[in-house]
């Protein structure tokens, strides 16, 4: 274990960041600087922290001991790494994306937006680098509280609709969240993660099997369903606010603290012997084909995208409730590889907005010969989400693939392939409609700002560059495993 303030000052860096932005309200170009440069500062002190935890170390960090076993601790281990080095690596490319489609789009409230960004990042770390259930309650929390002026930002009667349906969901989540933690500490003693669990035989078998559905119900955030209507209504939001809730931050803080939960809190072991798992884990495959399905009906682009993350988020649990080695080493990776996948998918959605105001699947056809960076960088990160190499989506679903036939699950080997062949039924038809269809009523488009088409082009070729060069996510994911 090493006591270090690194966990500290990431959260502290971007929280007094906040604070200037709210400062330099009059001011842009310095109120989008502290941005840039806290997401950067961010990063490099996560960053700083890899030699440690890459050498089998914990970073540890406590601030505040309310009871014994109950404290205000980060702890952060190679799983935690591995969430905040991916979210706030993107943070930097989805600051200056909000920079491009904000000023592009002449957006009401940029202050308020900046702020709000910085305060989910907050929280996103937080949860990352949380070292009992406590701590990632809190940060979780402020998660959602502070994702809610991003996703009501409009201010229509429909934003407000849907701001007043995601605390709803979110918030009652909470509940359920909360009530969890308090009957761990009551059974245990304890809320700090090990791998390996920390419920032992503490737990009555019956009160083993509640907790586990209040934990899920508390993981609202990784969109299960039914519990994912959130998740498509909050697309009322900006573009970048889409790729935050879907690749950076909230849905990601949601998967996270699920697998959490499943190796931190239960372990391998307890889930198998209470036989928790696999029920759980054809739960979550309903998910993955239902929501595929619904995203193959919607001509909205950003709701076929949030369809899509619906479906995808389930793979990442579902290599957890595996409980075999390369199960949850994919489910792990996916992380990473939907993160750079999805964000790169949002961030065309809103380049193409921005530049053409089209909404809808059925208004691109021939985009792409007008706005070619951004729809090749689309079908790159197409083949992410499909599992196709040399997308890093095919590293992971691999994986997944090899992870049920280890488990002898046959039916969920086959939901992943129907799930990809469905990938591939509403992705590709958007990909053929930009490049072989004829423009119609767009001459005039062009690509949007550099702002705009630089971040979603560099987010395309990491996509790619993890297919090549997987050995960081990879080690830290076998780490993350007790490997």
């Amino acid at each position: 274990m090493v006591v270090s303030l690194a966990p500290g000052l990431a959260v502290l860096t971007t929280l007094t960041a906040s604070i200037f932005i709210l400062i330099s309200r009059k001011h842009p170009n310095v109120r989008e600087s502290f941005s840039v440069v806290a997401g950067m500062v961010m990063f490099a002190i996560v960053c700083s922290m890899i030699p440690a935890v890459m050498g089998g170390e914990i970073v540890q960090l406590e601030i505040l001991e309310f009871l014994p076993g109950l404290s205000l601790k980060f702890s952060v281990d190679a799983f935690g790494l591995f969430f905040a080095s991916t979210s706030s690596f993107l943070w930097i490319f989805t600051t200056f994306y909000s920079i491009g489609y904000m000023r592009s789009l002449e957006e009401h409230a940029q202050t308020r937006y900046f702020f709000s960004f910085a305060i989910a990042m907050v929280g996103a770390i937080g949860v990352a680098f949380a070292g009992n259930l406590f701590t990632l309650f809190i940060f979780y929390e402020i998660l959602t509280v502070s994702t809610y002026p991003l996703v009501v930002h409009e201010e229509s009667e429909e934003a407000m609709s849907a701001g007043r349906k995601y605390l709803a969901y979110l918030l009652t989540a909470g509940v359920f969240l909360l009530f969890s933690i308090a009957a761990v500490y009551y059974y245990t003693g304890t809320t700090d993660f090990s791998f390996g669990g920390i419920l032992g035989n503490k737990v009555p078998d019956f009160m083993l099997k509640v907790l586990f559905v209040t934990f899920m119900i508390g993981c609202t955030k990784a969109a299960f369903m039914p519990l994912h209507s959130w998740l498509p209504t909050a697309m009322i939001a900006p573009t970048p606010v889409s790729a935050l809730l879907h690749a950076v931050a909230v849905v990601k803080a949601g998967v996270f603290t699920a697998v959490r939960i499943i190796l931190y809190v239960y372990g391998a072991g307890l889930m198998m012997e209470s036989g928790i798992a696999i029920p759980f884990a054809y739960f979550v495959s309903f998910t993955i084909i239902v929501a595929s399905l619904f995203a193959l009906s919607q001509d909205n682009l950003k709701l076929r995208l949030a369809y899509s993350t619906v479906s995808q988020l389930s793979y990442i649990v579902l290599g957890a409730l595996l409980l075999t080695s390369n199960g949850m080493l994919g489910g792990i990776f996916h992380i990473a590889s939907h993160a750079f996948g999805k964000i790169t998918l949002f961030f065309c959605a809103g380049s193409i907005y921005v530049a053409s105001g089209l909404r809808n699947v059925s208004e691109l056809s021939g985009i792409g010969r007008k706005m070619p960076i951004t729809m090749l960088s689309f079908a790159i990160a197409t083949l992410t989400m499909i599992g196709l190499p040399p997308g890093a989506g095919f590293i992971s679903k691999w994986l997944l693939a090899l992870g049920t036939i280890e488990a002898h699950q046959i039916v969920l080997l086959f939901v992943l392939l129907v799930s990809s062949i469905l990938n591939a039924a509403y992705f590709l038809p958007i990909v053929y409609k930009a490049f072989f269809e004829e423009p119609n009523g767009i001459d005039d488009v062009s690509e949007a700002s550099p702002f705009v088409y630089v971040p979603l082009l560099l987010t395309a070729i990491a996509s790619i560059a993890i297919f090549f060069y997987p050995d960081y996510f990879l080690q830290l994911a076998k780490l993350a495993l007790g490997g």
